[in-house]
């Protein structure tokens, strides 16, 4: 098993350094380095979708971006306590007929002594906008990390 920092017990600045890393992970859309944050028995409530371990975690990003086109996310702090962080998030992207969605949604996460995440809970909601509607453009610049992104 491999250490990724910070490690718990979280203060304010490891939470957003561990929040924007999963950003910045989950941005590259792929699937193999995203799962490397996670233990190998990892436990995901996605949606409505129960994952466990890398190999299915893998299976899910693949099959996510391959059918969310374009996705480009943003992750803020919502919360921490000891081994614990609570993020919100919205996310945007297309699908195959080329209708864009925002998604909203509040993740919990628990990690491990080693600074992985060992369980992930999500709750998303979709909307639907238009092309000229789009707020999130690819991966945030450098200089807007920690930059707090409006709810509408």
């Amino acid at each position: 098993m491999t250490a990724r920092p910070p490690f718990p017990p979280f203060d304010e600045q490891s939470a957003r350094t561990k929040v924007q890393s999963a950003e910045d992970a989950w941005n590259t859309r792929d699937p193999d380095r995203v799962s490397l944050a996670y233990t190998e028995d990892s436990i995901w409530r996605n949606r409505d979708r129960f994952v466990t371990g890398r190999d299915e975690i893998v299976k899910f990003l693949t099959q996510k971006w391959e059918r969310e086109l374009d996705y480009a996310l943003r992750k803020e702090l919502w919360a921490y306590q000891g081994n614990r962080i609570a993020v919100r998030f919205q996310y945007e992207s297309h699908d195959a007929d080329g209708q864009w969605y925002r998604s909203y949604g509040n993740e919990l996460w628990e990690f491990t002594e080693e600074g992985l995440m060992r369980r992930r809970e999500a709750s998303i909601n979709d909307l639907r906008i238009t092309e000229s509607e789009r707020r999130i453009f690819g991966p945030r610049p450098q200089e807007e990390h920690g930059v707090p992104f409006p709810l509408q």
